[in-house]
């Protein structure tokens, strides 16, 4: 009896185990199973590849080396300030059709479901299906050299 209820026990621990690692429940900022990854790109905003960089609500992919897992989405909001979208949609788990792009230089969209958000604020647009806005990394701009520094 007591070897049956032990092996039990264990059964159903591991079956709950198994389950709240796969799940996607919310957290604060995205879903459980948003992918944690390094994130350490350096932008010189001078070289022709960033120069949309260069002026306001201008945007740019960034699928280097240490650009998370889909890459990044990084879009000039002010002078020296920038948005740093992480391109895995924050409101459900890494699937086909789930990483974000820039649609019409306005809106940022999840192919998968539609969700949009504004590209420079990400703020939800409306009839979204979420409140979540886009995974956002710090940054460093040096303005006299021109250099942008994503981290995390």
């Amino acid at each position: 009896m007591k070897k049956t209820f032990s092996i039990l026990f264990i059964i159903i621990l591991l079956i709950f185990n198994s389950l709240s690692i796969n799940s996607c429940g919310s957290r604060e900022d995205t879903v459980s199973c948003f992918p944690s990854t390094p994130i350490n790109v350096t932008l010189n905003l001078n070289l022709p590849a960033y120069f949309n960089l260069n002026q306001v609500g201008g945007w740019v992919y960034i699928n280097e080396q240490q650009s998370g897992t889909r890459g990044l989405i990084i879009v000039r909001v002010t002078g020296n300030n920038f948005k740093v979208y992480d391109r895995n949609a924050p409101h459900i788990c890494p699937d086909t059709n789930t990483t974000l792009e820039v649609k019409d230089n306005i809106s940022v969209i999840c192919p998968k479901d539609n969700t949009r958000w504004i590209l420079l604020t990400g703020q939800p647009s409306e009839g979204s299906a979420t409140s979540l806005p886009p995974k956002t990394y710090p940054f460093n701009y040096d303005s006299t050299s021109n250099v942008l520094n994503v981290y995390f």
